[in-house]
Protein backbone atom coordinates (compact mmCIF):
# COMPACT_ATOMS: atom_id res chain seq x y z
CA UNK A 1 0.00 0.00 0.00
CA UNK A 2 1.42 3.19 -1.05
CA UNK A 3 0.71 6.16 1.46
CA UNK A 4 -0.12 9.87 0.47
CA UNK A 5 0.01 13.20 2.10
CA UNK A 6 -1.64 16.02 0.75
CA UNK A 7 -0.86 19.43 1.35
CA UNK A 8 -3.39 22.25 0.44
CA UNK A 9 -6.87 21.50 1.31
CA UNK A 10 -8.51 24.25 -1.06
CA UNK A 11 -10.83 24.06 -3.83
CA UNK A 12 -8.87 21.02 -6.33
CA UNK A 13 -8.18 19.07 -3.27
CA UNK A 14 -11.90 17.71 -2.89
CA UNK A 15 -11.13 15.54 -6.20
CA UNK A 16 -7.77 14.38 -5.23
CA UNK A 17 -9.23 13.37 -1.33
CA UNK A 18 -12.39 11.65 -2.42
CA UNK A 19 -10.07 9.39 -4.64
CA UNK A 20 -7.49 8.54 -2.33
CA UNK A 21 -9.29 8.87 1.17
CA UNK A 22 -12.30 7.48 -0.51
CA UNK A 23 -10.54 3.75 -1.65
CA UNK A 24 -11.17 4.39 -5.08
CA UNK A 25 -7.35 3.67 -6.00
CA UNK A 26 -6.43 0.23 -5.80
CA UNK A 27 -3.07 0.24 -3.30
CA UNK A 28 -3.37 3.77 -2.59
CA UNK A 29 -3.95 5.39 0.69
CA UNK A 30 -4.85 8.24 2.23
CA UNK A 31 -2.58 8.68 5.56
CA UNK A 32 -1.98 12.59 6.25
CA UNK A 33 -3.51 16.18 5.18
CA UNK A 34 -1.82 19.70 5.75
CA UNK A 35 -3.36 23.45 5.37
CA UNK A 36 -2.16 26.32 7.24
CA UNK A 37 -5.59 27.54 7.06
CA UNK A 38 -7.26 26.13 10.29
CA UNK A 39 -11.08 25.76 8.58
CA UNK A 40 -9.92 24.16 5.62
CA UNK A 41 -7.84 21.46 7.45
CA UNK A 42 -10.55 20.69 9.83
CA UNK A 43 -12.93 20.35 7.23
CA UNK A 44 -10.76 17.80 5.40
CA UNK A 45 -9.80 16.46 8.43
CA UNK A 46 -13.76 15.50 9.69
CA UNK A 47 -14.20 14.03 6.42
CA UNK A 48 -11.41 11.82 5.79
CA UNK A 49 -10.55 10.83 9.22
CA UNK A 50 -6.58 11.55 9.07
CA UNK A 51 -3.64 12.72 10.54
CA UNK A 52 -3.88 16.70 10.00
CA UNK A 53 -0.73 19.11 10.06
CA UNK A 54 -0.45 23.21 10.25
CA UNK A 55 2.88 23.00 8.97
CA UNK A 56 4.35 20.91 5.71
CA UNK A 57 7.47 20.22 8.29
CA UNK A 58 5.42 18.31 10.64
CA UNK A 59 3.79 16.17 7.69
CA UNK A 60 7.23 15.36 6.01
CA UNK A 61 8.37 14.17 9.24
CA UNK A 62 5.47 11.39 9.06
CA UNK A 63 7.12 7.58 8.10
CA UNK A 64 3.11 7.02 7.42
CA UNK A 65 3.78 9.34 4.60
CA UNK A 66 5.28 7.77 0.91
CA UNK A 67 4.45 10.59 -1.21
CA UNK A 68 3.44 14.04 -0.93
CA UNK A 69 0.10 15.53 -3.32
CA UNK A 70 1.15 19.40 -3.75
CA UNK A 71 -2.26 21.45 -4.38
CA UNK A 72 -0.84 24.73 -3.44
CA UNK A 73 -1.22 28.02 -4.83
CA UNK A 74 1.29 27.61 -8.35
CA UNK A 75 3.70 29.84 -7.08
CA UNK A 76 4.32 27.45 -4.35
CA UNK A 77 4.61 24.27 -5.58
CA UNK A 78 8.48 24.74 -6.07
CA UNK A 79 9.12 25.33 -2.19
CA UNK A 80 6.90 22.35 -1.68
CA UNK A 81 8.05 19.86 -4.22
CA UNK A 82 11.66 20.45 -3.14
CA UNK A 83 10.97 20.07 0.62
CA UNK A 84 8.97 16.77 0.27
CA UNK A 85 11.83 15.01 -1.91
CA UNK A 86 14.77 16.43 0.31
CA UNK A 87 12.75 14.25 3.02
CA UNK A 88 12.71 11.30 0.40
CA UNK A 89 8.56 11.33 -0.29
CA UNK A 90 8.31 10.86 -3.87
CA UNK A 91 5.99 13.81 -5.40
CA UNK A 92 2.62 14.56 -7.25
CA UNK A 93 2.37 18.25 -8.35
CA UNK A 94 -0.51 19.71 -9.92
CA UNK A 95 -0.59 21.94 -13.00
CA UNK A 96 1.25 23.88 -13.80
CA UNK A 97 4.20 22.22 -11.76
CA UNK A 98 6.00 25.84 -11.46
CA UNK A 99 5.63 29.73 -12.39
CA UNK A 100 8.94 30.13 -13.60
CA UNK A 101 11.27 27.53 -15.32
CA UNK A 102 14.27 28.13 -13.51
CA UNK A 103 11.87 26.97 -10.22
CA UNK A 104 11.09 23.75 -12.42
CA UNK A 105 14.40 22.87 -12.69
CA UNK A 106 15.24 23.15 -9.08
CA UNK A 107 11.85 20.67 -8.33
CA UNK A 108 13.42 17.87 -10.94
CA UNK A 109 17.12 18.54 -9.97
CA UNK A 110 15.93 17.86 -5.95
CA UNK A 111 14.23 14.86 -7.10
CA UNK A 112 16.84 13.54 -8.70
CA UNK A 113 19.46 14.16 -6.08
CA UNK A 114 16.93 12.20 -3.76
CA UNK A 115 15.70 9.31 -5.99
CA UNK A 116 12.61 9.75 -5.73
CA UNK A 117 10.02 10.30 -8.52
CA UNK A 118 8.64 13.50 -9.30
CA UNK A 119 4.80 13.18 -11.26
CA UNK A 120 2.94 16.13 -12.96
CA UNK A 121 -0.93 15.97 -12.88
CA UNK A 122 -2.42 16.03 -16.53
CA UNK A 123 -5.15 13.83 -15.97
CA UNK A 124 -6.67 14.95 -19.18
CA UNK A 125 -3.96 12.86 -21.33
CA UNK A 126 -5.82 10.04 -19.49
CA UNK A 127 -9.31 10.98 -20.70
CA UNK A 128 -11.00 8.21 -22.97
CA UNK A 129 -11.03 10.12 -26.42
CA UNK A 130 -7.45 11.28 -25.54
CA UNK A 131 -5.90 8.17 -25.28
CA UNK A 132 -8.34 6.73 -28.59
CA UNK A 133 -6.86 10.16 -30.60
CA UNK A 134 -3.13 9.28 -29.47
CA UNK A 135 -3.52 5.56 -30.50
CA UNK A 136 -4.54 6.98 -34.20
CA UNK A 137 -1.23 9.12 -33.76
CA UNK A 138 1.11 6.98 -32.87
CA UNK A 139 0.03 4.11 -35.26
CA UNK A 140 0.71 7.18 -38.46
CA UNK A 141 -2.99 7.70 -39.08
CA UNK A 142 -2.82 11.48 -39.43
CA UNK A 143 0.18 11.17 -41.48
CA UNK A 144 1.52 14.77 -42.53
CA UNK A 145 0.01 17.56 -39.46
CA UNK A 146 -1.43 20.00 -40.86
CA UNK A 147 -3.16 21.69 -38.00
CA UNK A 148 -3.80 21.85 -34.29
CA UNK A 149 -6.45 23.78 -32.29
CA UNK A 150 -7.63 24.06 -28.57
CA UNK A 151 -10.46 25.78 -27.42
CA UNK A 152 -11.27 26.66 -23.52
CA UNK A 153 -14.25 28.96 -23.19
CA UNK A 154 -15.50 28.30 -19.16
CA UNK A 155 -17.01 30.88 -17.15
CA UNK A 156 -14.68 31.89 -13.90
CA UNK A 157 -16.44 35.10 -12.59
CA UNK A 158 -14.99 37.49 -10.05
CA UNK A 159 -16.59 35.62 -6.78
CA UNK A 160 -14.51 32.76 -8.47
CA UNK A 161 -10.80 34.97 -8.23
CA UNK A 162 -12.09 36.43 -4.80
CA UNK A 163 -11.83 33.01 -2.32
CA UNK A 164 -8.38 33.36 -2.45
CA UNK A 165 -6.02 36.28 -2.47
CA UNK A 166 -3.49 34.80 -4.90
CA UNK A 167 -5.80 33.54 -7.59
CA UNK A 168 -5.10 36.15 -10.47
CA UNK A 169 -1.87 36.75 -9.46
CA UNK A 170 1.14 37.30 -11.58
CA UNK A 171 3.09 36.00 -8.37
CA UNK A 172 1.20 32.84 -7.46
CA UNK A 173 -1.11 32.10 -10.16
CA UNK A 174 -0.91 33.90 -13.58
CA UNK A 175 -4.24 33.59 -15.79
CA UNK A 176 -6.29 31.52 -17.80
CA UNK A 177 -3.44 30.57 -19.78
CA UNK A 178 -1.05 29.23 -16.85
CA UNK A 179 -4.01 28.03 -15.20
CA UNK A 180 -7.41 26.38 -16.60
CA UNK A 181 -5.94 26.27 -20.19
CA UNK A 182 -2.78 24.52 -19.20
CA UNK A 183 -4.03 21.29 -19.44
CA UNK A 184 -5.33 21.72 -22.82
CA UNK A 185 -2.06 23.74 -23.98
CA UNK A 186 -0.27 20.08 -22.64
CA UNK A 187 -2.61 18.74 -24.83
CA UNK A 188 -1.88 20.68 -27.92
CA UNK A 189 2.03 19.97 -27.57
CA UNK A 190 1.18 16.15 -27.03
CA UNK A 191 -0.12 15.31 -30.23
CA UNK A 192 1.69 18.13 -32.49
CA UNK A 193 5.24 17.90 -31.09
CA UNK A 194 7.65 20.35 -30.47
CA UNK A 195 6.57 24.16 -31.03
CA UNK A 196 9.11 26.54 -32.60
CA UNK A 197 7.71 29.70 -32.24
CA UNK A 198 4.59 30.99 -30.95
CA UNK A 199 2.66 34.95 -31.14
CA UNK A 200 -0.16 35.76 -28.76
CA UNK A 201 -2.24 38.32 -27.22
CA UNK A 202 -4.34 38.35 -23.88
CA UNK A 203 -6.58 40.74 -22.36
CA UNK A 204 -8.42 41.21 -18.71
CA UNK A 205 -12.23 41.18 -20.03
CA UNK A 206 -14.59 40.50 -17.56
CA UNK A 207 -12.65 40.35 -14.14
CA UNK A 208 -10.44 42.61 -12.06
CA UNK A 209 -7.42 40.55 -11.32
CA UNK A 210 -3.89 41.09 -12.32
CA UNK A 211 -2.99 38.45 -15.10
CA UNK A 212 -5.58 37.89 -18.50
CA UNK A 213 -8.83 35.95 -18.75
CA UNK A 214 -8.76 35.58 -21.99
CA UNK A 215 -5.98 34.75 -24.74
CA UNK A 216 -5.38 33.58 -28.31
CA UNK A 217 -2.13 32.91 -29.52
CA UNK A 218 -0.87 30.59 -32.98
CA UNK A 219 2.24 28.32 -32.61
CA UNK A 220 4.14 26.93 -35.42
CA UNK A 221 5.78 23.34 -34.59
CA UNK A 222 9.04 22.17 -36.28
CA UNK A 223 7.31 19.48 -38.09
CA UNK A 224 5.47 22.85 -39.97
CA UNK A 225 1.93 22.30 -39.08
CA UNK A 226 0.43 25.23 -37.46
CA UNK A 227 -1.52 25.71 -34.28
CA UNK A 228 -4.24 27.84 -32.55
CA UNK A 229 -5.27 28.60 -28.73
CA UNK A 230 -7.93 30.34 -27.96
CA UNK A 231 -8.74 30.34 -24.08
CA UNK A 232 -10.99 32.27 -21.98
CA UNK A 233 -12.76 32.65 -18.50
CA UNK A 234 -14.96 34.98 -19.75
CA UNK A 235 -17.95 32.43 -20.82
CA UNK A 236 -20.91 33.68 -19.66
CA UNK A 237 -23.21 32.69 -18.10
CA UNK A 238 -21.54 29.20 -18.13
CA UNK A 239 -18.71 27.47 -19.30
CA UNK A 240 -18.92 26.36 -22.58
CA UNK A 241 -16.42 23.33 -23.92
CA UNK A 242 -13.09 22.70 -23.71
CA UNK A 243 -11.90 20.96 -26.85
CA UNK A 244 -9.29 19.50 -29.11
CA UNK A 245 -8.76 19.07 -32.66
CA UNK A 246 -5.92 17.41 -34.66
CA UNK A 247 -6.01 17.69 -39.01
CA UNK A 248 -3.71 15.89 -40.89
CA UNK A 249 -3.03 14.71 -44.52
CA UNK A 250 -4.94 11.15 -43.06
CA UNK A 251 -7.48 12.26 -41.50
CA UNK A 252 -9.50 14.78 -38.28
CA UNK A 253 -10.27 14.21 -34.99
CA UNK A 254 -12.13 16.80 -33.22
CA UNK A 255 -12.55 15.81 -28.58
CA UNK A 256 -15.09 18.27 -27.47
CA UNK A 257 -17.48 18.45 -24.22
CA UNK A 258 -16.65 20.10 -20.94
CA UNK A 259 -13.46 18.87 -20.14
CA UNK A 260 -11.53 17.03 -23.64
CA UNK A 261 -14.07 13.89 -22.96
CA UNK A 262 -16.29 13.58 -25.67
CA UNK A 263 -15.40 12.75 -29.11
CA UNK A 264 -17.25 14.88 -31.79
CA UNK A 265 -15.18 14.02 -34.85
CA UNK A 266 -13.16 10.69 -35.85
CA UNK A 267 -12.59 10.82 -39.82
CA UNK A 268 -10.01 9.15 -41.48
CA UNK A 269 -9.19 8.47 -45.29
CA UNK A 270 -8.22 5.04 -44.94
CA UNK A 271 -11.20 3.73 -42.81
CA UNK A 272 -10.49 0.60 -40.29
CA UNK A 273 -12.38 -2.11 -38.59
CA UNK A 274 -13.78 -0.51 -35.44
CA UNK A 275 -14.19 3.70 -36.71
CA UNK A 276 -18.06 2.85 -36.77
CA UNK A 277 -18.22 2.97 -33.24
CA UNK A 278 -15.49 5.13 -32.13
CA UNK A 279 -18.03 8.40 -31.05
CA UNK A 280 -20.48 5.89 -29.28
CA UNK A 281 -17.73 3.89 -27.22
CA UNK A 282 -15.21 6.77 -26.91
CA UNK A 283 -16.63 9.45 -25.06
CA UNK A 284 -16.91 10.05 -20.90
CA UNK A 285 -19.01 12.34 -18.96
CA UNK A 286 -16.79 14.14 -16.60
CA UNK A 287 -17.57 13.44 -12.95
CA UNK A 288 -16.70 16.76 -11.77
CA UNK A 289 -15.55 20.71 -12.82
CA UNK A 290 -11.75 18.67 -13.20
CA UNK A 291 -13.03 16.09 -15.68
CA UNK A 292 -12.23 12.64 -15.82
CA UNK A 293 -9.02 11.60 -15.72
CA UNK A 294 -7.87 12.26 -11.71
CA UNK A 295 -8.57 8.40 -11.11
CA UNK A 296 -6.54 6.94 -13.52
CA UNK A 297 -3.91 9.25 -12.94
CA UNK A 298 -3.45 7.96 -9.69
CA UNK A 299 -3.93 4.40 -10.40
CA UNK A 300 -0.77 5.17 -13.24
CA UNK A 301 1.39 6.86 -10.33
CA UNK A 302 0.44 3.85 -7.96
CA UNK A 303 1.54 1.79 -10.91
CA UNK A 304 4.82 3.66 -11.62
CA UNK A 305 5.59 3.39 -7.57
CA UNK A 306 5.51 0.01 -7.58
CA UNK A 307 6.87 -1.40 -10.66
CA UNK A 308 9.52 1.19 -10.53
CA UNK A 309 8.86 2.48 -14.50
CA UNK A 310 8.52 5.64 -15.90
CA UNK A 311 6.04 8.40 -15.73
CA UNK A 312 3.67 9.28 -17.99
CA UNK A 313 4.26 13.15 -17.09
CA UNK A 314 7.78 13.23 -15.40
CA UNK A 315 9.32 16.73 -14.43
CA UNK A 316 11.43 16.83 -17.96
CA UNK A 317 7.76 16.89 -19.42
CA UNK A 318 5.92 19.57 -17.48
CA UNK A 319 8.92 21.45 -18.08
CA UNK A 320 8.30 21.53 -21.53
CA UNK A 321 4.48 22.58 -21.59
CA UNK A 322 5.80 25.28 -18.90
CA UNK A 323 7.95 26.59 -21.72
CA UNK A 324 5.69 26.62 -23.94
CA UNK A 325 3.29 28.73 -21.24
CA UNK A 326 6.13 31.34 -20.18
CA UNK A 327 6.59 31.69 -24.07
CA UNK A 328 3.38 32.51 -24.73
CA UNK A 329 3.46 35.47 -22.14
CA UNK A 330 6.92 36.86 -23.10
CA UNK A 331 4.75 37.15 -26.32
CA UNK A 332 1.82 38.97 -24.92
CA UNK A 333 3.92 41.43 -23.20
CA UNK A 334 6.18 42.12 -26.26
CA UNK A 335 3.86 41.96 -28.93
CA UNK A 336 6.13 39.89 -30.94
CA UNK A 337 7.11 36.29 -32.08
CA UNK A 338 8.87 34.51 -29.37
CA UNK A 339 10.65 30.94 -30.38
CA UNK A 340 11.12 28.48 -27.67
CA UNK A 341 14.54 28.02 -26.15
CA UNK A 342 14.61 31.44 -25.27
CA UNK A 343 15.04 33.33 -22.16
CA UNK A 344 12.76 35.40 -20.57
CA UNK A 345 13.14 38.87 -20.10
CA UNK A 346 9.17 40.06 -19.95
CA UNK A 347 6.94 37.62 -19.12
CA UNK A 348 5.74 38.31 -15.41
CA UNK A 349 4.42 35.17 -14.41
CA UNK A 350 5.90 33.78 -10.73
CA UNK A 351 7.45 37.29 -10.28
Amino acid sequence: MIKFGVVGCGRISKRHLDLLGGGQIEGARLTAICDNDPERLEAARQRHNVAAYDSLDKMLADPDVDVVTVLTPSGMHAEHAIAAAQAGKHVVVEKPMALRLEDADAMIAACDRARVKLFVVKQNRLNVPVVKAREALDAGRFGKLVLGTVRVRWRRDQSYYNQDSWRGTWAQDGGVLANQASHHVDLLEYFMGDVVSVHARASRALVDIEAEDTAIATLQFASGALGVIEATNAARPRDLEGSLSILGEGGTVVIGGFAVNKMITWDFVDPQAGDEDVLDKFSVNPPNVYGYGHQAYYEHVVDCLQNDTAALVDGLEGRRSLELITALYESIETGQDVPLRFRSRHARLGG
